[in-house]
């Protein structure tokens, strides 16, 4: 995810803010039809990930909890408590997801985790994202968040995004037949309850390194946002309640939130939050509509895959989920006041938008999904390959941070009294 383009100085007192009643009510009730229409055409399910997604996006928004930005200044500044964040809702995820897996189902409801093979795809194409996530500006649901938060030169990474994930799609088969251990769920190999111990005991590990680092450069924690601004803190009822329909959230809220969309998708879904397949399928549609036999590539020819592929998008799950984000972003920025598009962007900066938008695309084909189907999603899973994707998309940050000064993207530093 990335940090918000629109609204770069940080966050606004909340007297300076300006709720925007006619848009935001407009917004809102494009949201509540489409659901009802998904409801009415598709079914109940279908418009509840909707509404999840919706959800999701003001979560995303609010909370600008970001992976790319989070991940950029522990690498280049060890602050970590967008790390720390991260790891909380990872823990929290993982405290649901491992006894619903062992289980089966819920409520009647069949449920299967995000499980990959664990290979040299898996590194590569995580690799890959990483250094996209940077040059892009942005992760999967980063892209999306941005998008309806109106950052135009994310509408560039997204749509290179769909070009790329098309490209993935069309290497599939060579990169399967790569060397990969099977999928492999520590759920299922060591039962929940020691899965879900030796995980909470990693990524616990994490963010204690976390702070050893970020004390050890700076000799005391920074916190990750601070939340709700003074005034909404201490003024009435009301004000607290437009703080919270303003933003800024905490990282903790954001945690939780996105915690509980995860679960949310499992349980209504009956599977964990995707978000690139999507961009795979809408591209494909499209080199579809311009003559090209997408239909004929090995990945196409997939069960799953070749239904979507002759259905309507909004059949596929991941996409009427994605659609909801942009919705939902889109709404919490018009709430906050700060919905402004800015139409002009360098050279540079486009040049990154494009070679990182194919990048991510590209890589989230290959590694079986981002930071959100195979990173989230496939360690809240308790599969390996979520691990191995955390590693090798980490060190893929790493190359694409030290990149970014060469296409004028910024470094974020800890500034010092001189």
């Amino acid at each position: 995810m990335t940090t918000r383009a629109i609204n770069p100085a940080g966050p606004i007192a909340l007297e300076s803010r300006a709720l925007i009643p006619g848009p935001a009510a407009v917004t809102a009730i494009a949201i509540v039809l489409a659901a009802c229409y998904l409801n009415l055409v598709i079914s109940w399910r279908q418009a509840a990930l909707f509404l999840v997604g919706a959800g999701a996006g003001v979560v995303l928004y609010h909370a600008a909890f970001g992976f790319t930005s989070s991940w950029r200044v522990f690498i280049s500044d060890r602050r970590g408590a967008g790390l720390r964040a991260q790891m909380l809702m990872l823990a929290l995820t993982c405290l649901v997801f491992f006894p619903l897996l062992a289980s089966g189902s819920i409520f009647g409801q069949p449920v299967r985790g995000s499980i990959s093979p664990v290979g040299v795809g898996v590194a590569a194409g995580a690799f890959i994202f990483g250094v996209g996530m940077q040059l892009g500006g942005g992760c999967a649901s980063g892209t999306l968040f941005s998008v309806g938060g109106g950052s135009t030169r994310m509408l560039i990474t997204l749509f290179f995004f769909i070009i790329g994930s098309v490209i993935g799609t069309a290497h599939m088969g060579w990169w399967a037949a790569q060397p990969a251990f099977a999928p492999t769920s520590i759920v299922n190999t060591l039962g929940p309850w020691v899965a879900l111990g030796a995980s909470l005991a990693l990524l616990g590990g994490i963010a204690w390194f976390t702070t050893v680092a970020e004390k050890k450069r700076h000799g005391r924690l920074l916190g990750g946002q601070p939340g709700l601004s003074e005034p909404a803190r201490t003024a009435g009822v009301r004000r607290r309640v437009e703080g919270w329909l303003t933003g800024p959230w905490p990282l903790v809220a954001g945690a939780i939130g996105l915690a509980v969309v995860n679960v949310a998708t499992l349980t209504i879904g009956g599977r964990p939050w995707g978000v690139t397949s999507a961009f795979a399928l809408w591209g494909a549609k499209w080199f579809a509509a311009l003559g090209v036999d997408v239909a004929s590539w090995s990945y196409w020819q997939a069960p799953a895959q070749a239904t979507a592929l002759r259905s309507g998008v909004l059949m596929d799950i991941t996409s009427v989920m994605d659609f909801g984000i942009i919705l939902g972003a889109l709404l919490a920025a018009i709430l906050a006041g700060r919905f402004a598009p800015v139409w002009t962007i360098s050279g540079p900066s486009l040049a990154a938008a494009v070679i990182g938008g194919i990048l991510l695309g590209y890589g989230a084909r290959i590694a079986y999904g981002c930071n959100i189907g195979a990173y989230f999603s496939g360690i809240a899973s308790g599969s390996l390959h979520g691990w191995l994707w955390l590693v090798a998309a980490f060190l893929g940050n790493i190359a694409g941070t030290r990149l970014r000064p060469m296409f004028e993207l910024p470094v974020e530093k800890t500034r010092t009294a001189c």
